[in-house]
């Protein structure tokens, strides 16, 4: 049985000059960076531009790469970098767009913070409740200060680990948690507002505490 190389092999075998390894690791995450990035900046064309960025980063710097490390939070630290210096050139919040598509696989019946976070891909005949709900969550994302927002979408819509969150953001895994607590809040403030200026009251579930949801992925 052939065994599959980590990243960090495949970028060990970049560096050694193998052809093939450096686009290996391209479509291995380059659908998940551009998940990520899209959330966090809303854009699509943005997150088009800093993915293609932030790879052509790796591909400069694999040699300052050290071995003992996870690739995966290193690539993700280039791409919230990047992310976030795009966002801090707009001046406006007005100039983030809220059409980003925000796709996700909740299951089972029951409605969790991550299942109100996570939505499929907008079906044209699908029910106009359910549209305008997911309207109101990306809107509702795009308004969490970016300091909470980047903790949110890492460890909420790719459930990356605490650690690997601090890793990726440069800050105690104590600061990731308490940020992830202030940003399910201020979402859920926010989303209550949107929610009772376009239906009425909202539901009670959008205010439960999300650390409660994460601590089951054994952080």
């Amino acid at each position: 049985m052939v065994k599959t190389p980590t990243d960090e092999q495949l970028l060990a075998d970049h560096l050694a000059g193998r052809p093939d390894a450096f686009e290996l690791v391209v479509r291995r995450h380059s659908t998940e960076l551009f998940r990520f990035v899209l959330r966090f900046t809303g854009n699509s064309v943005a997150a088009e531009d800093v993915v293609q960025e932030t790879f052509l980063q790796v591909h400069q710097s694999a040699v300052s790469f050290d071995p003992q490390r996870r690739f995966k939070p290193w690539l993700f630290t280039i791409g919230a970098n990047k992310a976030r210096d795009w966002l801090r050139t707009r001046s406006r919040r007005s100039e983030l767009p809220l059409d980003a598509q925000i796709d996700g696989d909740g299951e089972g019946g029951e409605r969790s913070f991550r299942d109100l976070l996570m939505s499929d891909e907008a079906d044209p005949g699908g029910d106009m409740e359910v549209e305008e709900r997911r309207r109101i969550v990306r809107g509702a994302v795009e308004e969490v200060p970016l300091m909470l927002r980047e903790v949110l979408v890492l460890a909420y819509y790719h459930r990356i680990p605490y650690k690997d969150v601090a890793e990726i953001l440069h800050i105690p895994v104590g600061t990731v948690k308490s940020r992830l607590h202030a940003a399910v809040g201020y979402f859920a403030k926010v989303y209550r507002e949107r929610t009772s200026e376009s239906h009425g009251d909202p539901d009670a579930w959008a205010s439960r505490d999300g650390d409660d949801s994460a601590r089951g992925r054994g952080q």
